[in-house]
């Protein structure tokens, strides 16, 4: 795998220049959102590497020129496929794996669990038509017959909780440790 410093370096670089901005129609930054989903995950005695993807599940959002507005446009820009190619210099799949089906989790918990949908944020339930509202029965077998379904399946539940302007975390410092323990260990 690539140096972990050069990730490492990336990354402050990529959350330095658009961490701050909202997190798509959300009440938290983009940094906030990711610290809030890799702090829930920890919390939930996640392994390393699946704090790792949920620091950075949304990296494809920070490496979009427009992310906001083609939301606005009600374009999908696939951003867990940016993100799942960017983090495969790194990561092996238990990181990018999750981080590629969290979008597809969503879409799964909405056609699986019957009160999930009732519990996304507006801005959620916006993106999921945009990205192909519930699954059909063929896609959720599809989508169970991943590996690591699972892990998708927690950390998008995660990704729902993790809009709390209010909530305390561990700092960047901190997870973008466990990152490079995850990366070095790859």
């Amino acid at each position: 795998m690539a140096d972990s410093t050069q990730l490492i370096d990336d990354l402050r670089d990529m959350i330095a220049a658009k961490g701050g901005n909202l997190y798509g129609g959300e009440s938290v930054t983009q940094e906030q959102h990711a610290l809030q989903c890799a702090q829930l995950a920890q919390d939930d005695k996640a392994p390393a590497s699946l704090v790792a993807a949920a620091l950075l599940h949304d990296i494809g959002h920070l490496m979009e020129a427009d992310f906001e507005a083609a939301m606005d446009r009600g374009e999908d820009r696939f951003h867990e496929n940016l993100g799942e190619r960017f983090l495969t210099r790194w990561f092996g799949p238990e990181v990018t794996e999750p981080v590629r089906l969290h979008v597809a989790a969503k879409r799964y918990l909405c056609a699986t669990d019957p009160d999930y949908h009732d519990r996304l944020s507006p801005a959620s339930v916006h993106t999921l038509r945009i990205q192909g509202g519930p699954m059909n029965r063929d896609e959720v077998a599809a989508f169970e017959a991943n590996p690591h379904y699972r892990e998708a399946v927690r950390l998008r539940i995660w990704d729902d909780e993790g809009k709390d302007p209010d909530m305390n975390t561990d700092s960047l410092d901190h997870f973008l440790g466990i990152v490079r323990q995850v990366a070095e260990a790859a």
